[in-house]
């Protein structure tokens, strides 16, 4: 799974999970799935493209791989826009946070230590 910590003006995306059943409703940091032939790197660009409508360019990965269970690892990005507006295509809503307001939201658990992570390098 890759991940994407896009950050504007200090502010950081987040978006609210519509599916499945179990995770909707819960915030992560847009991303998904690498599909097989592909890298991590073109994977999150693809899904940003897709769930959002935007291209990204990445920097540098926040900390190194993150678990998600036995079998699933996160690994995510600082990104910045390069086209488009964020806009919920598959989410149930976006959010922008500024760093005061990063735990208002309720983070997947996965994606909790990322944002923990974030706060203390901060969103610059």
């Amino acid at each position: 799974m890759v991940g994407a910590a896009i950050i504007v003006g200090g502010r950081l995306l987040s978006a609210q999970r519509a599916e499945p059943p179990h995770m909707a409703g819960g915030w992560e940091l847009p991303g998904g799935k690498v599909d097989p032939g592909e890298s991590d790197e073109e994977a999150l660009i693809r899904e940003c493209h897709e769930e959002l409508a935007i291209k990204i360019r990445l920097g540098h990965q926040v900390g190194a791989d993150w678990p998600l269970s036995d079998q699933a690892l996160l690994r995510v990005w600082r990104a910045e826009i390069l086209e488009g507006e964020p806009q919920p295509l598959e989410h149930l809503a976006l959010r922008w946070l500024a760093p005061n307001e990063l735990y208002v939201v309720d983070w997947l658990p996965g994606d909790r230590p990322v944002i923990d992570t974030l706060a203390q390098e901060g969103l610059t």
